[in-house]
């Protein structure tokens, strides 16, 4: 006999699936030093700049005071977001059933009008296409997904213009 599933239960669940991070091993390590820094250097000496401007008197018009506030609200911010990022965070590996196919973490060849160009499918955090490093969300990155070397990918651009990529290898 399967139990009813509640709403709030469903939606815990869909909003997980919203806010799962895809990162690699190296991405989830950065975010992991980040966090350490906030919390064990920037935050407590926020804290004591905090302490520190509030013995001048005077709250209201205390600016040093209120900017010290603010620094503080913007530090515990950033730590409950890279907290939660970390919380929902899904270490990207490759599917060994899938040898031969583009997936997520795979680093692709491709070719495209005789000129070839490396990419890495990760996850929409750690994008970045100046080095290579292309979402699986993209337009380019989920069209690739699944695909196999030796494959012609073809995608339709902003202006009905088609660009064609080649699958020269997966490593």
């Amino acid at each position: 006999m399967r139990l009813p599933i509640r709403k709030s239960e469903q939606l815990k669940q869909k909003a997980y699936d919203e806010n799962t991070a895809f990162l690699t091993a190296d991405g989830l390590e950065r975010l992991k030093k980040v966090l350490h820094d906030l919390e064990d250097i920037q935050l407590p000496q926020a804290v004591q700049d905090v302490r520190r401007t509030g013995e001048f008197g005077d709250f209201s018009e205390n600016a040093e005071y209120q900017e010290a506030k603010s620094r503080m609200r913007r530090l515990h911010s950033r730590i409950f977001s890279l907290k939660e990022r970390i919380k929902h965070a899904v270490v990207i590996q490759q599917d060994k059933n899938k040898k031969g196919q583009v997936q997520l973490g795979s680093t692709v060849i491709l070719e495209k009008d005789g000129q070839q160009k490396t990419y890495e499918i990760v996850g929409p955090q750690e994008t970045d296409p100046l080095r290579g490093r292309i979402s699986h969300v993209s337009p380019l990155g989920s069209a690739i997904l699944g695909r196999k070397q030796g494959e012609e990918i073809t995608i339709l651009g902003t202006e009905k213009n088609e660009t064609t990529y080649r699958i020269i290898r997966i490593i």
